[in-house]
């Protein structure tokens, strides 16, 4: 009679079993992981963060890899904010914090600007995910809600991984696909799909 118990309580049975980890802070997420996520993705990597700025700095040689993944048929997907926009300046005021949105965003568009020639890589610009970031690596995927007067590295975060057809996983993947289908090219002749 225990036992069923202790397995309900050690075994993820329900829509639960998609959570592979949760961490208070996306600061307190491993960069191993990232790195992980990022070597082990073959088919996708979308980046759908409203800055993405924190990949160029944690990650060595991001853009190299970048790179090498789309070189290899790997679809790579960035979803920004607009550094110009109202909703930019609107959150910029919330966080008030030195190093503003619109600066962390124009630094990952430098670092877009080297490896956009790539075939495979590609960037838009969204106005629908200003307090969710939503990074996919195939079958996983890490999500952070932002939270009101915060900044990204101190949101909550959670590590996904697919295992249902409509879970989670595949919620906030559509999210993401929704945006991406109403976002606007980065630059001129983008538009990959």
């Amino acid at each position: 009679m225990l036992w069923p118990t202790a397995a309900k309580k050690a075994i993820k049975v329900g829509p639960d079993r998609e959570v592979v980890s949760v961490y208070p802070y996306r600061s307190g997420c491993p960069a191993s992981l990232w790195r992980s996520l990022i070597t082990k993705a073959e088919r996708e990597l979308t980046f759908a963060g409203y800055t993405d700025y924190f990949l160029w700095l944690e990650q060595a040689r991001f853009g190299a890899a970048l790179q090498r993944k789309a070189a290899r048929g790997c679809r790579v997907r960035f979803l920004l904010g607009d550094p110009d926009s109202s909703l930019t300046r609107s959150r910029e005021r919330d966080e008030d914090v030195a190093l503003t949105l619109s600066t962390r965003i124009r630094v990952t568009l430098a670092e877009l600007e080297k490896i956009k020639k790539q075939p495979g890589i590609d960037a838009r610009f969204s106005e629908g995910h200003a307090h969710l970031s939503v990074f996919r690596f195939d079958d996983d995927m890490i999500v952070t809600p932002l939270l009101t007067h915060s900044v990204g590295h101190d949101a909550p975060t959670l590590h996904l991984r697919r295992r249902q057809d409509d879970g989670m996983f595949d919620r906030f993947a559509s999210h993401v696909e929704e945006l991406w289908s109403r976002g606007s090219p980065v630059w001129e002749g983008g538009g990959d799909e």
